[in-house]
């Protein structure tokens, strides 16, 4: 038998195109290396133009599907997206308390590319009071990081980030692709300030999925074992490669080329 390569438990909802959700974190998982497992915390109704619905899956379901992996194969990391509801996002922390030392990677989604919203106040405070506390590095982009932070919409990011560090994040990635300016800049911090920042071309267009992307990609670098920093910048440059070699197969937002090693 093969060495068991690195496992990866995500927990997230389902997107039908395969562009974002637990799709996307499987695919980029596995593209990188390391063996996936899944937790559903919800069903979306949606394609590449939007979400129509989003359907929480009961806590009950969500901790017995996390158990039943758990207690039969060791986790490397944990991956977060759509927790689907508040008592979601509970149950989730419950479950993470119990493996201290796992690396958790929280990509907190709020809305859609088109604004559709994922998330609402309830859960957000679940996320600041239940799920922060537990996290080794939390990826908001530039609005949820404001959002997060409860700062206006033109407040500074470090100062965001610091208020999020605060509440208990380890680390925080703030990325800056709706921030203006010809490049992508991302920027790690920590509880002292920046600890890197990366510059990207920004590519044209729209992209499905990017975030779940990133943070699934930093996931499975760290369970291979990857210091914080390093794992980041694994990170950022397979989500760029994957971004270039993005694909339009519907009437909306390009899907990421996960697997562009392989064309």
């Amino acid at each position: 038998m093969s060495p068991t390569p690195p496992i990866v438990l995500a927990f997230a909802a389902s997107d039908p195109t395969g562009g974002a959700g637990i799709q996307a974190d499987l695919l980029t998982i596995a593209s990188l290396g390391c063996h996936p497992l899944s937790v559903l915390t919800g069903l979306t109704a949606q394609d590449t133009r939007g979400v129509e619905s989003l359907l929480a899956i009961d806590p009950a379901w969500v901790t017995s599907q996390a158990r039943g992996v758990l207690d039969d194969m060791p986790v490397a990391a944990f991956k977060l997206g759509v927790m689907g509801s508040a008592r979601n996002a509970e149950a989730v922390a419950a479950i993470l308390a119990q493996h201290p030392r796992t690396a958790v990677v929280l990509d907190p989604v709020l809305a859609s590319g088109r604004g559709d919203a994922l998330s609402n106040s309830e859960t957000v405070r679940a996320l600041r009071t239940a799920l922060f506390p537990l996290t080794t590095v939390l990826t908001p982009n530039s609005l949820e990081a404001r959002r997060l932070a409860d700062a206006p919409p033109d407040s500074d990011l470090s100062e965001c980030a610091g208020k999020l560090a605060k509440l208990g994040c380890k680390y925080v990635l703030v990325t800056g692709a709706h921030e203006a300016g010809t490049e992508v800049v991302n920027t790690l911090y920590d509880a002292r300030g920046v600890v890197r920042q990366d510059r990207w071309e920004r590519l044209p267009g729209s992209y499905h999925g990017s975030g779940c992307t990133l943070a699934s990609a930093i996931a499975a670098f760290l369970a291979k074992g990857l210091e914080m920093g390093h794992a980041v910048r694994q990170a950022q440059e397979f989500t760029w490669k994957s971004l270039a070699a993005g694909f339009t197969p519907g009437r909306g937002q390009a899907i990421p080329g996960r697997f562009f090693a392989n064309r």
